[in-house]
This record gives C-alpha cells, structure tokens and sequence, in this order.
C-alpha cells in the first residue's frame, strides 16, 4: 500500500522539476513574436540581431535562474562581446562564465572559431607579400586575440607569394627560446626563397621589446648566411601592427 506522504513527496518533487525546467522557455514566449531571436532572424534576416540575440540562439537555453537572451545579454554589454569572447581559445575558459555549460562552451567556442578562419580564409598561394599591410592583414585575424605569445614563419616563393606557414614557439619569447634552425629548416625544406617572420603581443601593444629586436638581428644575420633573406619580422597587436621593415630596423 502506497504512503500519502510518499505519494506526496513525489508529486512536490515533479511538480517542481517541471517548473525549473520550463521557467526560461516561458520567459522567451512571453517575448513579441518579433522580439525572439530565433523567429527574429526568420523574420527580419539576421543583419537585424543584436550581438546578444546571435549569441542567445547559439545558447538555446538559460538557467533556473535566467533565460538564454539574458545571459547572452550580460556577456555582450559593454563590449562584451569583444572583451570576453573574442580572444577565447579554451573551453574550460568559456565554462568559469556563470550559465555556460560544456556543452554551450563548446557551441559557442566552435561559432568563433569558425569566424576566425573565415576572416582569414584564402588559398595560400592567393596571398601576396608585397608590404608589411599584406602581412599584417593575413595575420591580424590568427594572432590578435590570442591570449599566448605565438611566433610563426611564413615561407615565401620568389613571387613573395605564400607557400606555407609554421608555427615555430608558443609562450613568452623570453621563456621559450627561438632558436634559427627552428625558424629556418621549414624554409630548407619547402624549398622557400625568403621568409617573413611574426609574433603577436598579448597585451595589444605592439612596440618591439628589446629581446624582439635582438632576435631579429639574429635571424637576419642566419638568413644571409643561408641565402633565405628575412624580409620582415610583423608583431601583431590589438588591431595595429609593428614592421621592422616598415621601421627601417632590419639591419645586422
């Protein structure tokens, strides 16, 4: 025989499941027609969203607590959307956000990467090498919003045409060692005429340290000796860029 008192517990403990789970859906259907993201880019297009009502969509749902749109709006106020999401690169770092669990950290890290390769997807050997701006805007969009230090070698042909990239460190440059055998045998091997190499600063400010410099010298000095000239070492800041060559710093 059932005890009421059990038979009670479990109604309370359904019923209060069933609230939990559809308290944010009723919030978004109590929204205008017009006003829910979804239905508004069915409507309208999707040049119509806010930034929080694109990052709703890809969120799905919200909390016990909040709704999908307003945890997209907390993220996005303020230029959230640039100074919390844009550099990300780790899932764990999406999940410390308050709503965002492993499976929406995973949705949205995947929309941005996505929209980073885009923003620099072009077949290599379209890419030209004729000034510092060609190189600083292929690379702007891979180095600006990381969050490590990363140098790279780009290999270029006789045309100054792009052949390959290669990431040679990742790390502070005074922690991890460039060393030019690194930089150079990816040359050797892809058979490059020159190279153009490029690390970007965490902190946005792209003004050469006095390590950047004497790196470069080091590396310009191994190019003669090898006969693949360094054209240009590009440092990559928050939307500006350094060239040595650009400079006139390129001396040994």
């Amino acid at each position: 025989m059932t005890n009421p008192a059990e038979s009670r517990t479990c109604d309370f403990r359904s019923d209060f499941s069933s609230i939990d789970q559809t308290t944010n859906t009723e919030k978004i259907k109590n929204l205008p027609l017009e006003d829910r993201p979804r239905e508004k880019l069915f409507l309208r297009g999707v040049n119509a969203l806010t930034d929080a009502e694109l990052l709703a969509i890809l969120l799905r749902t919200g909390t016990a607590q909040k709704s999908a749109l307003e945890i997209a709006k907390e993220l996005t106020a303020d230029g959230g959307l640039y100074r919390r999401l844009a550099g990300v690169r780790d899932l764990n770092e999406l999940m410390q956000i308050k709503g965002m669990g492993q499976v929406k950290a995973a949705t949205v890290l995947a929309a941005l990467e996505i929209g980073r390769r885009i923003a620099s997807a072009r077949p290599l050997d379209k890419i030209h090498f004729g000034c510092p701006q060609d190189g600083a805007a292929f690379l702007m969009p891979r180095l600006r919003y990381a969050t490590k230090e990363q140098f790279l070698v780009i290999l270029l042909n006789s045309k100054n045409k792009v052949i390959g990239t290669e990431l040679v460190s990742e790390g502070s440059l005074t922690n991890s060692v460039v060393h030019p055998r690194e930089v150079f045998l990816p040359a050797i091997l892809q058979h490059a005429a020159s190279i153009c190499v490029a690390h970007n600063h965490p902190s946005g400010d792209p003004m050469p340290s006095i390590e950047d410099r004497q790196l470069t010298a080091v590396l310009l000095a191994a190019g003669q000796t090898l006969g693949i000239p360094l054209l240009d070492h590009l440092i990559i800041g928050d939307g500006a860029y350094y060239s040595f060559q650009e400079d006139g710093a390129l001396e040994v």
